[in-house]
């Protein structure tokens, strides 16, 4: 050992933020376990740092007697005094048991203690780094692909995709960026793991952030997300601005800005739906593109009874359902929708009954 592994400890300090004397603590107890094991003895034993030449020297603790039972564990009075003046019996003094080769063992071992640290630290600090990321747009380029697990590098670190945050009708390459939404930031034994989706809503949510100017600003508010991932979405909004088109500021100029988001996610449509406290034409709004004549909303129970001209029932249902679906998920109503023509049938029904 040198004064080298101090001044290495001190720009640790300075550099990685790792304190000194933790890094020392770390050392010494790592130099306890390496003696012990390398030397098979029951005796206690400490280790101590000389923090100006870098130099370790191991103590071994005696016991002060006038009869040795024990070559390990006593030292008798007579050679205690030559020690320590001082000493009495029973008395515990430390004597220098430095072994000629422990430099070596010593060296050895605070390498791999500082190697170790600094692992944790920077592990840590990623940690730290990408907690404070959550809810973030990261880009990144996919290194692999394991178990369908998509892996990304993000620099610091790797972002993992599981399959329920990647987009079903996309198709995943080695080397290709992408982007994808920060939702949670575990730490473990191996360092954190950083979890990336491109299915979740508060995708769609961020990217519109990042595309619409009055959305970044709080002139127009997101009020809910419906999503089915890579085949269609809903978003309502709403203008805290009267003078601001919710819509209109989302579409963008000759529909630029919603134009972009769709073709990050490859296609995925798009329906912008004006927000209105009134639920009966909330419901209305959020069934576009279908035209609606009219909504009754049962508060109570929370179930809306929606007609459309009979021209326009299947597409206010859609395709297997998902229009009607989504609208009800992005207006929190059970949605019930009939055509007029069938309206009109079973009120006739129920008229011959009365």
């Amino acid at each position: 050992m040198s004064n080298e592994l101090m001044q290495a400890l001190v720009e640790l300090e300075k550099e990685r933020g790792i304190p000194k004397e933790a890094l020392i603590d770390a050392i010494r107890t790592a130099l306890n376990t390496a003696y012990k094991k390398n030397y098979g003895t029951s005796q206690n034993v400490s280790v101590e740092l000389n923090e100006i030449t870098g130099e370790f020297q191991v103590y071994g603790q005696k016991r002060v007697v006038e009869e040795v039972k024990d070559k390990f564990q006593d030292i008798l009075l007579e050679e205690a005094l030559e020690l320590d003046p001082d000493a009495k019996t029973d008395d515990i003094i430390n004597i220098e048991i430095t072994p000629s080769n422990f430099g070596r063992i010593a060296a050895q071992t605070a390498k791999q203690v500082v190697v170790q640290k600094l692992r944790e630290a920077e592990r840590s600090m990623i940690f730290e780094e990408f907690s404070e990321r959550e809810g973030e747009v990261v880009t990144g380029v996919i290194q692999r692909i394991e178990s369908k697990i998509v892996i990304i590098n993000l620099g610091r670190t790797e972002g993992l995709m599981l399959p329920s945050d990647q987009i079903a009708t996309e198709r995943y390459e080695v080397g290709q960026r992408v982007k994808g939404y920060i939702y949670e930031v575990k730490n473990s034994s191996k360092g954190p793991s950083v979890f990336v989706s491109r299915s979740h809503p508060n995708f769609l949510k961020r990217l519109f952030e990042l595309e619409v100017p009055e959305i970044y600003e709080g002139l127009v508010e997101i009020k809910s997300i419906a999503r089915e991932a890579g085949a269609r979405s809903k978003i309502s909004v709403h203008s805290l601005d009267d003078k601001i088109d919710s819509v209109g500021a989302c579409v963008g100029p000759r529909g630029i800005r919603v134009q972009n988001i769709v073709t990050e996610l490859n296609g995925e449509k798009i329906d912008i739906i004006k927000y209105s406290k009134d639920p009966e034409k909330f419901i209305a709004n959020a069934l576009s593109p279908s035209k609606v004549v009219w909504v009754a909303v049962d508060e109570e129970e929370k179930k809306a009874q929606v007609v459309v001209p009979d021209y326009q029932l299947s597409l206010a249902i859609g395709k297997e359902g998902q229009n009607a679906r989504l609208a009800a998920k992005l207006t929190g109503w059970k949605i019930d929708i009939k055509s007029e023509s069938q309206m009109e049938e079973e009120q006739d029904q129920d008229g011959e009954s009365s």
